[in-house]
Formats: structure tokens, sequence, C-alpha cells
């Protein structure tokens, strides 16, 4: 696995040692930075952002951000072998100060509030695909209102799972890759 853009570019990351984690591939992850700087649909700049990376697992997407210039990462990890190589990945690319790491299950992120003081212009969730709860993780992210106002929410699914999401989420944009659908959205 490597970075794809910015200062990072070419550079290769660690992958995970197990089959508990299913890391973005790099066409997928180039897809949606592509989007991202690209796009008119798409409000957010990259550049100085804050980023939250739920169920970051290596980091992939995180590190990408940094590399394309985001001010901060805040990861959340709970599988112990992903976590170890993403302090890795973070060590082995000097990016430390401009992360943070959770080693916490992403569906107590309200009990987190406190720590996430920020608001955040980007917010990825990757979760296994079999995960069915997501509605719960977005509607605590409303509630928490720590999307920032011009911010976005990615969200990394099975293109062939159909699912209803919660009414405060509004889908700007789909994209299918592979078996990988990418849903652009936000609150209303």
């Amino acid at each position: 696995m490597r970075i794809i853009g910015g200062k990072f570019s070419g550079r290769k990351i660690l992958d995970p040692l197990d089959q508990n984690t299913r890391p973005l591939k790099d066409l997928v992850r180039g897809s949606i930075f592509n989007i991202l700087e690209h796009s008119k649909l798409q409000k957010v700049i990259l550049k100085d952002s804050n980023v939250l990376d739920l169920f970051s697992g290596v980091g992939s997407f995180g590190i990408e951000c940094i590399s394309r210039g985001a001010l901060s990462v805040n990861f959340f990890e709970n599988h112990k072998n992903s976590l170890n190589i993403l302090r890795k990945n973070i060590e082995l690319l000097n990016c430390k100060k401009k992360t943070k790491i959770f080693q916490e299950d992403v569906f107590k992120i309200s009990m987190m509030k406190n720590f996430l003081k920020k608001k955040f212009d980007l917010i990825f969730l990757d979760p296994p695909f079999i995960q069915e709860n997501i509605n719960l993780l977005i509607d605590d992210i409303y509630k928490m209102k720590i999307l920032s106002k011009r911010g976005i929410i990615i969200l990394h699914r099975n293109k062939k799972r159909s699912e209803e999401y919660t009414h405060n989420f509004k889908i700007s944009r789909e994209e299918n890759y592979g078996l990988s659908k990418i849903i652009f959205g936000s609150f209303n």
C-alpha cells in the first residue's frame, strides 16, 4: 500500500497483518481524493482541514489527508493489530504531531465529546461491510455537532448492500468501484 498524493506521494505504508482489516484500495482512495479536490459538489478544502477517521484501520485514509495538507487527523481504531500498524505508519512518516489516536469503540464516540473539542471538515467512516448499525453512529455525529458547516461525511460500504440512512443524512454523491460504494453526504 502506498500514499498516492501530496508530500508523502509514493511512500509505502505497512499493510494489515490479518484478514480482520480491509484496507481501502489505492484506486478507491485516489478516486475519493480526486472528487474532494476537483468536484464542484464538494465544498471541503483539504488543506488545513480537521479530519476524523473512524474505523481507521492502518490509517491509509487519514495519512493521505495529512499528506495532502490536512491540519490534523483524529483516528479511532479498536482492533489491536491494526492499531499497532497505524502507530508504526504514523512514526514511519513522522507525522505524529498532526495526529491523535483513540483506542475506542467507535460506537462510544458520544462519550468522547470532551476530547473532540473541534469541528471536523471531513469525517470518514469505513466500518466493516457487515456492520449494520451505521445510522446510530451518524446520529451520534449529528447530535454532537462535530461536523463543520461546510464539512462532509464520506462513508465506505459494500455496493451490494442496500441501506437506508437516517433522515438527518443528506447524500450528495455516490460512486461505485468494484465491490465498494462511496457515499458523500452532510447534514440537512
